[in-house]
């Protein structure tokens, strides 16, 4: 079960909009076309992520629910 990926940023118990400037933070350390997992419990995370990645050229891979909270895929553009 899972996605690969490349770069893990636990964002849990951060309310928004700290998960998204971790992840934007976090991304730096990987290659365009590598794949980051954000994990989070913080409900609006399943908008924020999605919208910034639609805004920053990033590719939404999708969500996956996890003990407690949501992991968060995306392909960096």
């Amino acid at each position: 079960m899972g996605m690969e990926y490349d770069l893990d940023i636990d964002a849990r118990d951060l309310l928004c909009p700290l998960p998204v400037l971790r992840l934007r933070k976090r991304l730096g350390r990987i290659e365009m076309g590598q794949v980051a997992r954000l994990v989070a419990t913080d409900p609006m995370a399943a908008v924020d992520v999605p919208h910034f990645c639609a805004e920053a050229g990033h590719v939404f891979l999708g969500e996956e629910a996890m003990d407690g909270a949501t992991a968060y895929f995306l392909r960096k553009g």
